[in-house]
């Protein structure tokens, strides 16, 4: 067990509790319920309830080096399957409970955003829960693409013939129910080999959970969510982002570039091992240069060369090997943003997430680029874990466990995914549990 697994008990008593605005207002599931982080440069396990007052605890954590993940898919299934399985096992042995189903990050398949408008005729009767079934239904099938999966079909509005912003049209007399949808959907293959993987684990998949959206749900204060936001989770396969408008997420979006091309980059560029390129990365990376860095030398071991030969380099060249690619990231997220057509909503501050954000200058490169205010996101508080756990690296797995527990959910006593009982999703899993 390692060593931020250990230290959580003993830490419990001394965390602080979240600042009042990261206590959101919802209708709250207490749980217990297992979330599971699966990402390029680590996988992560936490079991935890929410209390009485929606502060968060922590039951169990543990977490593995990501093994057998590529950009946010799964590449070897042995090797996630052994991750997965200690990271878990790390777990379920400090909560001592064993998990039948958890909440899953969705980080592969390629998944993407698209915006319906639906309507729906009610005949001058009173909406009721059925009529709201139907509207998500029918933006499913229009959302529904053959190799593709929804995963989200999130209602954002309402309106009641001429009368807009409607959270809950439930008991409101119209003619015409008009609903704004945002729905995601993945590539129904790499959600197989996703639940494959869980199966063999011994897991069902309570939930996918757009990875974005999980971060935004852990590191965003309610205003910034009202107001307009957009989250960018600069993981170590992906970067992905979610952007958040009147209290809902309205846009997900998904690069294929992270922290392990910017390790990568230095390791070509310095000519040096991979493990030594994201030490340095990690110890002296920066995006900003300054007179200094030509003068202060860094040890930079060569490939193929023997240990004790080690050259020194400026620090220069390490910066230069930085910055162009975190350049590049920005620079599609801009166009990516711009493309959306997201208007106001798009135009808002950002938030960064993800362990890539750490780098030193990232923030003000951010801003630069995307020419708006950016801060760095630092996921709520949750009672009974170690400090280390709030770094923005682990906003992701602590927004998960916040959906679990029904934050962002509107009409949770509705179940959206009734259509799924006869759909292939429980075919293929029962399937797998026989024969896998």
């Amino acid at each position: 067990m390692n060593n931020i697994t250990r230290r959580l008990p003993a830490l419990e008593s001394g965390v602080k509790p979240p600042p009042e605005e990261a206590l959101r207002s919802r209708n709250i599931k207490s749980g217990p319920f297992g979330v599971l982080d699966i990402g390029s440069t680590k996988i992560a396990c936490l079991i935890g309830r929410a209390e009485s007052d929606g502060r968060l605890r922590a039951l169990g954590f543990g977490w593995q080096k990501s093994r057998g993940i590529k950009s946010g898919g799964i590449v070897d299934l042995d090797e996630a399957e052994r991750a997965i399985r200690a990271a878990v096992g790390a777990a379920e042995d400090m909560a001592d409970l064993r998990l039948k189903s958890v909440y899953v990050n969705l980080s592969c398949g390629q998944p993407e955003s698209r915006l319906f408008n639906v309507q729906w005729p009610v005949d001058g009767r009173a909406v009721n829960t059925e009529d709201i079934r139907r509207v998500v239904r029918e933006a499913r099938m229009r959302a529904s693409t053959e190799g593709r999966v929804t995963i989200h079909a999130l209602p954002l509005s309402f309106s009641a013939d001429e009368t807009p912003g409607v959270t809950d049209p439930r008991g409101l007399f119209c003619d015409t129910l008009t609903a704004q949808l945002h729905v995601v959907d993945a590539s129904s293959t790499a959600l197989r080999t996703l639940a494959a993987c869980l199966s063999r684990c011994e897991l069902d998949i309570a939930g996918l959970i757009s990875a974005p959206y999980a971060a935004g749900l852990a590191a965003l204060v309610r205003d910034e969510r009202e107001l307009g936001v957009t989250v960018i989770d600069m993981g170590g396969g992906t970067t992905t982002m979610a952007v958040f408008y009147e209290g809902q997420v309205l846009h997900t979006s998904q690069l294929p570039v992270g922290g392990n091309h910017v390790t990568a980059d230095i390791a070509l560029g310095l000519s040096t091992p991979l493990a030594h390129a994201e030490r340095l990365k990690a110890l002296y990376g920066s995006c900003h240069s300054s007179p200094d860095d030509a003068k202060e030398l860094l040890p930079v071991p060569s490939v193929g060369e023997a240990e004790h030969q080690i050259a020194q380099m400026p620090r220069s060249h390490l910066i230069s090997c930085i910055r162009p690619r975190l350049e590049e990231i920005f620079e599609m997220v801009r166009d990516r943003l711009e493309t959306a057509g997201l208007g106001r909503a798009g135009n808002g501050r950002v938030v960064l997430t993800g362990g890539a954000s750490q780098l030193g200058g990232v923030r003000d490169l951010a801003s630069q680029i995307l020419e708006r205010p950016v801060r760095q996101g630092h996921p709520v508080s949750v009672m009974g874990l170690p400090d280390a756990a709030g770094a923005p690296n682990f906003a992701t797995l602590i927004g998960l466990l916040a959906f679990a527990t029904g934050d962002s959910q509107t009409m949770q006593d509705i179940n959206f995914d009734v259509e799924r009982n006869h759909g292939w999703f429980p075919r293929f899993v029962n399937f797998l549990k026989n024969r896998v």
